[in-house]
């Protein structure tokens, strides 16, 4: 904690307070003023979440009484603000715009020393990226929180079933709200309750999406979200383009949970694209063992990695702003530019650069005799080439996927995979008990050679940690629709029957595989929840009721070598 933490309260908070944009929208935002002589620096947070919910305010409170004034706004069209609002998933929204103009007018408040910061989660940092493109003469830095370079890093292409259409739902609540709509639900917390308890079943396995009663369900959003359900493969954040015109330094932050971990993919793109030295060196990057949450607790799902894994927001937030926006000098600046945190061996670890620069790409190849479905089936992962060996077939049925394990709120977390175990339709392949530890730090591709005996169809994998006891924590995925396995922009079907190569990127992680446990990958064709079920018919999901069986077979053979790359960090040898 700095020096100055905890040393100020809350003098007063100025609620609704008018901020006025360039089009003459007028925008509202709360302000909390602490108390001590001076002038105070500036900490904003937009968000299109409604600025007096209980976490809006708890961290804004937080961070006064660290000796800021913190302003938190609602969007364009959110809440308490006029205007229309335009979400995140399409083209036409003014969010950096109108960031712009809220961080000019946070620096000229009475009180304020004219440096202002920003911070926030999910949608809340994507609207700091957004707002830094345009570079506001007084944004001097920013903490993003779980925010990818691009919306396909989050979503493969794929519509998030049970993500989108809770988030849709609870985000009309305010639309119902704002037009005096009494039935229903009238805010997010409220709507998430009743989607739990009632809705969700009934529309989750909804065909098709086109005929859902979207005025109905997602009142005030039905236009945006079927404009978005036929852009499943358009990138529309496109931050990789956008780097070059950032100069703010950040602190970004993620968990190996986290499903938009897609965040260190900013740090990278700043360090080697940012807008000036200043920008590209001026970058931070912390990865712990969390989820999508600014709750950095040691417990995750079901894994406790220890005390050293629960660190303090608002500690981290404090160090960073007091630093770039106080002067005060807290050492962060003599941080080495990653933290990351390896599971398994829980602790801290310090790099100059992600991927670390010792890692060795190592193939794991996939081996069975034919059989490899569940843990039973005999499917081994090792370190050397297959030779001619019979291939592995599994029937994918869309009317039965293989079930997300996942939160309540459809987030990733650190998940027993066993009750899984006990399905045909997905693939295990393991290598033996480990007489020797290994890192795996880094980003991680399989290389799928299969056949489908459909024209379209999915393919999914998981890096599964096995431990003695039996318990199989997942540590992370990836999914790859056939039509995009060259590119998204433009779609393929493929030929029924013939083998491809198919290329599946999943998701970072770092983790000790210690003594005794065991390296596991799962293939399968359907991860749902958190991915649409592909109805294997090659026809747009949205508009297409039809579910169709797909043969699936996977090859691992001389000519065929399936395997996964794991980014291995040689370890001394003891």
């Amino acid at each position: 904690m700095t020096a100055n933490a905890d040393a100020f309260h809350i003098h007063k908070v100025e609620s609704d307070v008018p901020v006025p944009m360039r089009d003459g929208t007028i925008l509202s935002a709360d302000l909390y003023r602490p108390n001590g002589p001076g002038d105070l620096p500036v900490l904003l947070c937009r968000t299109p979440y409604n600025k007096r919910s209980e976490r809006q305010v708890q961290d804004a409170v937080a961070m006064a009484q660290r000796g800021y004034l913190v302003v938190v706004q609602d969007v364009r069209g959110r809440d308490a603000s006029d205007g229309e609002w335009r979400w995140m998933f399409g083209e036409d929204y003014r969010e950096a715009e109108d960031g712009y103009d809220t961080v000019e007018w946070a620096a000229a408040l009475p009180g304020s020393t004219g440096k202002v910061g920003t911070f926030g989660l999910s949608y809340d940092a994507w609207l700091q990226w957004e707002l830094a493109t345009l570079r506001p003469p007084h944004l001097v830095a920013m903490v993003p929180v779980g925010i990818a370079t691009s919306l396909l890093d989050m979503t493969y292409g794929i519509f998030e079933t049970g993500r989108r259409l809770r988030w849709c739902y609870s985000m009309a609540a305010s639309y119902r709200c704002k037009a005096g709509v009494t039935v229903g639900p009238q805010n997010r917390d409220e709507a998430n309750a009743v989607w739990n308890q009632m809705e969700r079943d009934k529309w989750l396995w909804f065909l098709p999406f086109d005929d859902l009663p979207a005025d109905e369900i997602f009142f005030g959003l039905a236009d945006q979200f079927g404009e978005y359900l036929r852009h499943q493969n358009v990138d529309t954040w496109r931050f990789r383009e956008k780097h070059a015109r950032i100069d703010t330094p950040a602190l970004s932050i993620t968990g190996w949970y986290d499903r938009l971990i897609g965040t260190k993919d900013q740090f990278t793109g700043m360090r080697q694209n940012g807008h000036s030295p200043h920008g590209r060196t001026n970058q931070k990057l912390i990865i712990g063992p969390w989820g999508h949450t600014t709750d950095f607790t040691s417990q995750v799902g079901v894994m406790d990695f220890g005390p050293a894994a629960a660190l303090d927001y608002y500690d981290i937030l404090s160090r960073w702003f007091d630093y770039w926006l106080k002067g005060v000098d807290t050492g962060v600046m003599g941080d080495p530019p990653v933290r990351r945190f390896l599971m398994g061996e829980n602790r801290w670890y310090d790099d100059e650069e992600w991927p670390p620069a010792a890692i060795v790409y190592t193939d794991y190849y996939f081996h069975s005799e034919g059989a490899a479905n569940t843990p039973a089936g005999g499917g081994v992962l090792a370190l050397s080439p297959p030779q001619d060996e019979p291939a592995d077939h599994y029937t994918y049925d869309p009317r039965d996927p293989v079930m997300t394990l996942c939160t309540p709120d459809v987030q990733d977390t650190a998940c027993d995979q066993r009750p899984l175990d006990h399905r045909q339709d997905v693939l295990v392949y393991q290598t033996e008990r480990l007489t020797a530890a290994v890192e795996v730090t880094g980003d991680i591709v399989v290389k799928l050679y299969a056949a489908s005996s459909a024209v379209d169809t999915d393919f999914t994998a998981k890096l599964v940690d096995v431990h003695p006891d039996g318990l199989a924590v997942g540590l992370c995925y990836g999914i790859l629709r056939a039509q995009y396995r060259k590119s998204y922009q433009n779609p393929s079907l493929i030929v029924p029957g013939q083998v491809v190569e198919y290329t599946i990127s999943l998701r970072a992680t770092s983790n000790l595989f210690k003594v005794g446990h065991r390296i596991r990958v799962d293939i399968s064709s359907s991860n749902f929840p958190f991915f649409d079920r592909n109805h294997n018919t090659g026809l747009p999901f949205y508009a297409d009721a039809t579910l169709v069986k797909a043969e699936q077979t996977v090859l691992h053979s001389r000519d065929y070598p399936s395997r996964i790359i794991l980014p291995v960090v040689p370890r001394p040898k003891v």
